[in-house]
């Protein structure tokens, strides 16, 4: 497999220097890509980044995923407007390792293979370089004019801001050290990025010239954004992440399936492993009947199972059928109280007191006295004739069935259905 050529078929090709595919051609290469550790999980906006290094993996090369302990303790000025907090390293050693358990998911680590994945640390190799000795060491050889060249510089101090602090305006030539030290100490001649890292990359490549007389090399992928130009993996409640406490697998899924038609023909090439011949005859099929949203579903498919799992993938699925009048108990019952919210989030809800249960208390009484559900007994009593009344995905023929705690779902919730579309929660506190 041709990595580059992967790379420009699946539309993740942004800039490269002359010469890369040639190397990349003729050894097995190092090529690293850095993680800042700003938070204990990756997100979406990572994924592009995560699949750069599974196709480098898979075209025999050896992926180097450095996790930015130190450059994460300044903060990269690449697209911000403005400064960020200072993590402290307790901190920064908790998300490392988030970020490690993520990416042994997509990377082989561990199987003894000879292109294993290696992961780095940059605060290993920084932690006891003293200021005095970086400046003389790398400073001298990067000037001024050079880093202030750069346009994440270039806009920070153009701005009406506050401009930049000498902390942020180091981070290239820390950066840049890095690609030094690994090409150094392990052979790694090749920096890949987003597009926005390019100026960062490329002070490495000119730090690894001007002081070892090697050349290095580097390549960069598009940044990522909706159709519409907004910014890709953004939604309304934040970022979509790939750890399942911060973003369940059904809110994970549900992204994807609700992209665009033409965003999923862009995303399905370049987040997920399928191969050229099957995605262009998935596009095909979905242009001859987009309303079943066939790329949306094998798009959402893929990348679930990808970052979390087959079963996840299957739970979803099912979790998603439930507001369309599809669904049974058993699946309410096998999803975990975050996946249960997710697929009720904005329903109405209700809270009533446990004691009422043990108590024996009447379906009636619970959905027309201790909940707003109906508006009377009577009410209740009509649509239960009619067959529009469920409890769980269960029709109620019994208005005044008791209810009891084996009933509840995740040891606290009741699913009441009026008509088709209402959902109503009833949660015991």
């Amino acid at each position: 497999m041709n990595f580059v050529e992967e790379l420009r078929w699946r539309g993740m090709l942004h800039d490269i220097t002359p010469g890369t595919e040639e190397m990349l051609e003729k050894e097995t290469a190092k090529g690293y890509i850095g993680f800042d550790p700003t938070a204990d999980s990756l997100h979406i906006g990572h994924m592009v980044q995560v699949m750069l290094l599974v196709h480098f993996q898979r075209a025999g090369h050896i992926p180097v995923a450095l996790v930015g302990g130190a450059t994460g303790m300044i903060g990269d000025p690449s697209g911000k407007s403005e400064e960020r907090n200072l993590l402290d390293e307790t901190t920064l050693r908790k998300n490392q390792e988030g970020i490690k358990k993520q990416l042994s998911k997509f990377l082989d680590f561990g199987s003894g293979r000879k292109n294993m994945a290696i992961m780095v640390n940059n605060y290993d190799w920084m932690k006891e370089f003293s200021f005095l000795e970086f400046i003389r060491q790398i400073g001298k050889h990067i000037t001024v004019n050079y880093m202030m060249a750069k346009d994440s510089v270039k806009k920070r101090l153009g701005s009406e801001g506050e401009g930049m602090s000498f902390t942020e305006f180091s981070y290239q030539l820390v950066q840049g050290y890095d690609f030094l030290h690994l090409y150094n100490e392990i052979g790694c001649r090749l920096q890949m990025g987003g597009s926005d890292q390019w100026g960062n990359i490329v002070t490495g490549t000119e730090l690894i010239r001007r002081k070892t007389g090697g050349e290095a090399f580097a390549l960069t992928c598009p940044l990522i954004t909706k159709s519409d130009g907004a910014k890709f993996g953004k939604t309304e409640s934040g970022n979509v992440w790939l750890d399942p406490e911060r973003t369940s697998p059904y809110h994970f899924y549900q992204f994807w399936l609700n992209v665009s038609d033409e965003d999923a023909a862009r995303y399905i090439k370049i987040f997920t492993l399928l191969g050229r011949d099957e995605i262009e005859e998935l596009i095909g099929e979905h242009s001859k009947s987009p309303h079943e949203r066939l790329l949306q579903k094998r798009l959402a498919e893929e990348v679930t199972v990808l970052v979390h799992s087959r079963e996840d993938y299957q739970l979803a699925v099912e979790a998603s059928q439930i507001l369309f009048g599809k669904g049974t108990t058993e699946t309410l019952r096998k999803m975990n109280e975050t996946t249960f919210l997710s697929v009720f989030e904005g329903v109405p809800s209700f809270d009533i007191d446990r004691g009422i249960l043990s108590a024996g208390a009447g379906f009636t009484a619970l959905c027309a006295e201790h909940s707003a559900i109906f508006s009377s007994r009577g009410e209740l009593r009509r649509l239960v004739q009619g067959g529009g009344v469920s409890l769980n995905k269960v029709k109620i023929d019994d208005p005044d069935i008791v209810v009891g705690q084996d009933q509840l779902l995740n040891g606290k919730y009741l699913v009441v259905q009026k008509g088709k579309k209402n959902y109503f929660l009833l949660r015991f506190v």
